[in-house]
């Protein structure tokens, strides 16, 4: 029998579309098992500043189609002290919370590794970010909306690019992950896609750009914020073995981080949160909840958060091919 009576739930690091469905779902499958539910603001630094307040159904009602979250997220320079940990662990005994959800990254799991280490206190992770660079998952929860969104942006963009014969480099995000570039690349028809994972051979793209020439009337390439280059030095290369060229530059940016969450990123936040609260009340601790081949799996944090580094080559190999 579990002696978790009270659960809080905090979201941490940038935000995520879906990061609204996964609150949702742990408040109200705390409430099914008979549990009193509390929300903290403002992640870690809310939880060091005593932000908490307790949330029931109504609580969450009306937010699963919502983008961002609700209980709002941001750094926290005070948790990463012991000071601010022990503060924080102090503000949830004053409120008898028993277990913590936290839904975010690897820095959130990396401070959630830490407090259990100090504390003692129960905690399951849900994998929140637009990168899908956690391990022990095969998304995260944001990445179908990111992508979804830079391939309505590019689609616009191509629109553009057609109608005056352009060049297009299109920087999305993706600091230490080539993800979004990858997929997204592949489903808008991009030339090519630079991505940090990979060294980039430009010899191969100029070839590519100037074998399309004669048979296309647009050029997206696609090129992740942490490549090496970055999208207006990519522009600027291309501009100076093709002079004649008509190259622009756009930067999506944050927009890849807003909007309505897609059908796949609020169901893959369902079933993670109430895989969270089910997996507390079975005695689990420092560990991910996370979905792989279609099964709930729970993954221990320090696996989670060490970054894939390695990308499918299938992907980057379907790019080439379908780029002549």
């Amino acid at each position: 029998m579990s002696q978790i009576k009270n659960i809080a739930v905090l979201t941490s690091g940038g935000d995520s579309p879906g990061m609204n469905a996964g609150i949702r779902a742990v408040i109200r499958t705390g409430i099914y098992h008979g549990l009193t539910m509390y929300g903290v603001r403002r992640g870690y630094d809310g939880l060091v500043n005593n932000e908490i307040e307790a949330m029931d159904a109504k609580s969450v009602a009306n937010i699963i189609q919502r983008g961002g979250t609700v209980l709002k997220t941001a750094r926290s320079d005070e948790f990463r002290t012991y000071e601010g940990r022990q503060r924080a662990y102090e503000n949830l005994k004053t409120f008898g919370i028993d277990a913590l959800v936290v839904i975010g990254g690897d820095g959130t799991f990396t401070g959630a590794s830490k407090f259990i280490e100090e504390f003692d206190i129960p905690i399951i992770g849900m994998p929140g970010t637009i990168d899908n660079d956690l391990a022990g998952t095969d998304f995260t929860i944001g990445y179908d909306t990111a992508i979804n969104t830079v391939v309505d942006a590019v689609d616009k963009i191509r629109d553009t690019a057609e109608s005056h014969d352009r060049v297009f480099v299109v920087e999305v995000m993706g600091r230490d992950s080539g993800l979004i570039a990858l997929r997204s690349g592949i489903s808008t028809g991009a030339e090519a896609v630079l991505i940090p994972e990979l060294n980039v051979d430009y010899d191969a793209i100029m070839k590519r750009l100037d074998k399309s020439r004669s048979n296309k009337s647009s050029r997206i390439i696609i090129v992740a914020e942490g490549d090496k280059e970055g999208g207006l030095v990519v522009a600027d290369k291309i501009k100076e073995n093709f002079p004649h060229y008509d190259v622009r530059v756009s930067i999506l940016g944050h927009i890849q981080r807003g909007g309505k969450p897609t059908c796949m990123d609020r169901v893959l936040a369902s079933r993670l949160g109430v895989a969270a609260v089910e997996g507390l009340l079975e005695g689990r601790r420092g560990e991910m909840a996370g979905l792989i081949c279609g099964q709930v799996e729970y993954t221990p944090f320090e696996k989670a958060i060490k970054h894939i580094k390695q990308v499918n080559t299938n992907l980057t190999r379907i790019v080439e091919i379908l780029s002549l």
